[in-house]
């Protein structure tokens, strides 16, 4: 799979997700730092590259009420004291592993629990 990391994200989890056989991207590394929420995910659905961020409002506002495009995003929704890597990474793997099928849709993540949010065609027309 291919998977565009948001500039907002542990940098632990490109090497996490190239072990596991995934070609993984990062914004402000391979591409430039800063780049607008809007142009993240039009980049990301060009090169259908699924979006992982921790940006709740934004990419939330834009693919809900916007209907803007996408491959897919992964969103975690970890409070602070909840940020540990290797807590991320179990997740992340529980999602890839049992949800494979539906990572085109909008995914949140929390410590607890797993929220998937269809994207249906008619969602963008």
């Amino acid at each position: 799979m291919k998977f565009l990391l948001d500039e907002n994200m542990d940098r632990r989890l490109v090497s996490f997700l190239e072990s596991l056989g995934h070609d993984v991207t990062v914004v402000s590394v391979d591409y430039p730092y800063g780049l607008p929420d809007h142009e993240v995910l039009a980049l990301a659905c060009l090169e259908q590259r699924i979006l992982v961020t921790n940006d709740v409002e934004d990419f939330g506002e834009l693919v809900f009420q916007r209907y803007l495009p996408h491959a897919g995003i992964i969103l975690f929704r970890f409070k602070t004291e909840q940020s540990d890597i290797q807590l991320r990474k179990e997740r992340l793997l529980y999602v890839l592993s049992r949800y494979a099928d539906q990572l085109q849709h909008f995914i949140v993540i929390t410590p607890q629990r797993i929220k998937i949010r269809k994207i249906t065609e008619e969602h963008f027309q």
